[in-house]
């Protein structure tokens, strides 16, 4: 089969590849009908990221399951299901208290010797904790996969954001990063009924997106200018949620600043940089909360899931390319371009 690797810094490759099979009761077979690539894979892709030449790469993905392990129960062959960005056992501590992504036996899809999502087919280890089943009649209508295919990585990383950063009926939330994280953020916040939501960014088709998510303002300034606008929007004190969905210093220095006293700050930026830009004794003075982190999106899939098929949300605008299979390099030139928000990747 086909199958995306990446060998070098802005050296990535569609390849043939072994055909997966199930090795272990446990395992499932998930033909790829929808990927995408995330602005994570970037890193690897610049070389801020260590990946070995040839390694699997893409943790976002949907498809029809092909083959089961004997042990298998909650899916079978035929099923349409989406897979969250990590796999997990569903049945350890952790994975019992919501936090699969600190499965005891859970891992990252294109890890050493695992396939990655961006490629024809992936072996699911423990299809029982990790694949969601989804209505069979979604495989049709392309619109709604766009839009389910978030569940495996982009919407659930927004929600446990806004979650973290307090999010709720009539609370002011603030957005810092117009990627695709931070406008589900903006779309998780609204859902979560928050009254006020500013978006911070300058794209303006990215902002475009955001005020159809549910964005009341929008800040095109940065630094100590996005501050002083955002203050001056919240009578001079700051939004009660915030969320930090870049990872650099200065994105986190930002949305400490535009913290308002008692409030949170939701994080799930992945972090790069020497930096951290946290000042403690700034956030203990002022009772700043910090929470947030890799996000635990198998525990979301199943309260976002019905809002998503009925529509009552719809993340697909984050999509704005579509390329096939031996189209993946391409995409990831255009993300890391920024020609591109959201690469969604087809097959079949």
């Amino acid at each position: 089969m086909r199958a995306t690797t990446i060998h070098a810094p802005y050296d990535m490759r569609v390849e043939d590849v072994p055909e997966p099979v199930a090795q272990l009761p446990t395992d499932a077979v998930v033909r790829v009908l929808r990927a995408c690539i995330c602005g994570s894979d970037l890193w690897a892709y610049r070389g801020e990221a260590a990946r070995q030449p040839g390694q699997r790469i893409g943790h976002e993905f949907l498809g029809i399951v092909e083959e089961t392990g004997s042990e298998v129960s909650t899916v079978k062959r035929g099923d349409l299901v989406v897979a969250p960005f990590m796999w997990s056992d569903g049945v350890c501590d952790y994975c019992r208290e919501g936090l699969t992504t600190s499965c005891e036996h859970g891992g990252f899809w294109g890890s050493v010797g695992y396939d990655g999502g961006q490629g024809e087919a992936v072996r699911v280890p423990f299809a029982d904790g990790t694949l969601v089943q989804l209505p069979r009649e979604a495989a049709s209508d392309d619109h709604l996969l766009s839009a389910l295919l978030t569940l495996s990585d982009v919407l659930g990383t927004g929600h446990h954001a806004a979650l973290g950063a307090g999010a709720r009926p009539g609370a002011t939330v603030a957005v810092v990063g117009d990627g695709a994280v931070g406008l589900c953020a903006v779309l998780a916040a609204k859902r979560l009924g928050a009254e006020r939501i500013i978006a911070l960014g300058r794209h303006e088709v990215r902002t475009g997106i955001a005020r159809r998510f549910g964005a009341t303002d929008v800040v095109a300034e940065r630094g100590d200018a996005a501050v002083e606008a955002v203050r001056e929007l919240t009578r001079g004190q700051g939004a009660h949620a915030v969320v930090e969905a870049v990872g650099t210093e200065q994105s986190m220095r930002t949305a400490v600043n535009i913290t308002r006293d008692g409030g949170a700050i939701g994080f799930v930026g992945v972090p790069h940089g020497s930096g951290t830009g946290l000042d403690l004794g700034v956030m203990f003075d002022r009772n700043i909360a910090l929470r947030g982190g890799v996000a635990p999106v198998r525990a979301y899939i199943p309260d976002l899931l019905p809002d998503v098929l009925d529509g009552t949300i719809d993340p697909s605008p984050v999509f704005d390319m579509t390329v096939g299979i031996e189209g993946v390099p391409d995409g990831y030139k255009a993300m890391d371009e920024r020609t591109a928000l959201k690469v969604l990747v087809t097959n079949g």
